[in-house]
Order: structure tokens, then C-alpha cells, then sequence
């Protein structure tokens, strides 16, 4: 599913990656923990390809991303990668909805099928009588499950979570970690997941841990 090999990575003369290599397999759940600063959402960055490497390879579905030319690293990232973040980064002038349909429109899919697809995702989440409202009309739970519905819109192959759950109360922070586990049952979903939350780090198939650039624990 995806492979790095050999990742290094520094801003200036500040070392953060420091030979990263990193295998995932499909349909795993795999938590990436350390100490702020060690290079976590650096790494997630990286294989997520929204920031390139010093050197090192990343494979995802064994193409070379980094031989790709920008237009068509972008047309990946869409067909084949989805992102959650912390803070949810909804529109804020558009609905549950549109939101969740606006990476399948930029990848050029019909709205029809696009909007199928987005409102099978909210009622599967729980979400089908909230489509029509806006971010600020929802709970910060309902506004990262619009998300995490954005994220599986195009299908993707691997998901990235950076802290997903770090701005939610305890409740919605634990039906987010289940819900995770739910998608992989349900779609086979395959998740790499930065996070501090220890129950949800504990919760995956495999835990990584980062200090210093290097992972210590595989």
C-alpha cells in the first residue's frame, strides 16, 4: 500500500527526518505518537505528499509520487489520498454537503455521482439530517465527521489524520476513534493516524513511535 524508504528532511540546518523508511499495508489502522516536535506531522506530511522530501522515496500503490510532475502529483493526492486534520477546515459558506463533495467536483467526477456518494457517507455517519447545514450550525463532532466523510469521498486508498481528535471533548474524541475502526470494517479503509491520545494510539494494529526523526518502535 505504501512504502518510504530512506526519508530525510530538515528546515534549514535543523534536522527533523532522519532516515525515515515506513511500510503499510492495506487496511491497517496505524498510529504515529511522540513528543511535540519530533517529527510527527512532519513524516505525515511527506508520505501525504503535501511537502516534499530532502531525499527518499515514497511509493503508494507502488507509483513513485515524487516522479510525478506537480499537475499529475496533484490528480493523485485526489484519486488516491484523503485528510483529516484538527481543526476540520470546512467551508465555511457551504453545507455538510457541498463540503463533502468538493474534493469528488475538483477531481472532475459528475455532481451526480459525486453527490450520491457524499450523501451515502453522511447517513452512514450519522449525518443525513444534517447535510444541509453549515459548519457553524453544527457540533465540533458533526463538523469532523463532515470531514472525514470529505476525506473518503474520492475513495481513497490511504487516509491521514493529524490529530484528529485532539480538539474534541472526550465523547466525541472516542466516537471518532471508533468510527475509524468501523471504516476499516466496513470499507477496508487503511488509516495513519498522528495523534497523542494514548487510548486511540493503543487502539490501532500497530503503533509507531517517532523521537528525534528516527522511529524507535515498529
Amino acid at each position: 500500500m505504501l512504502k518510504a524508504q530512506g526519508i530525510l528532511k530538515a528546515y534549514g540546518k535543523l534536522p527533523v527526518l532522519k532516515g525515515i523508511d515506513l511500510h503499510i499495508k492495506e487496511s491497517e489502522v496505524v498510529s504515529v505518537v511522540g513528543a511535540s516536535g519530533a517529527g510527527k506531522s512532519t513524516l505525515l506530511h511527506i508520505v501525504g505528499t503535501l511537502d516534499t522530501p530532502d531525499s527518499g522515496k515514497i511509493f503508494i500503490n507502488d507509483t513513485d509520487v515524487f516522479a510525478l510532475n506537480q499537475q499529475q502529483l496533484a490528480a493523485f493526492r485526489n484519486q488516491h489520498i484523503g485528510f483529516i486534520f484538527q481543526f476540520h477546515n470546512l467551508l465555511p459558506e457551504f453545507t455538510a454537503l457541498e463540503n463533502v463533495m468538493i474534493p469528488g467536483l475538483i477531481g472532475g467526477r459528475s455532481s451526480s455521482k459525486v453527490q450520491k456518494r457524499a450523501l451515502e457517507l453522511l447517513g452512514m455517519l450519522g449525518l443525513d439530517q444534517r447535510k444541509d447545514h453549515k459548519p457553524s450550525e453544527l457540533s465540533g463532532g458533526e463538523q469532523q465527521r463532515v470531514s472525514v466523510a470529505r476525506a473518503l469521498i474520492n475513495d481513497p486508498s490511504i487516509v491521514f489524520a493529524d490529530e484528529p481528535s485532539g480538539n474534541l471533548d472526550s465523547k466525541n474524541a472516542d466516537e471518532l476513534h471508533q468510527l475509524f475502526f468501523q471504516l476499516r470494517k466496513d470499507l477496508n479503509q487503511t488509516f495513519v493516524i498522528v495523534t497523542h491520545n494514548k487510548e486511540l494510539a493503543e487502539m490501532a494494529d500497530r503503533k509507531l513511535e517517532i523521537a528525534d526523526g528516527v522511529i524507535l518502535t515498529d
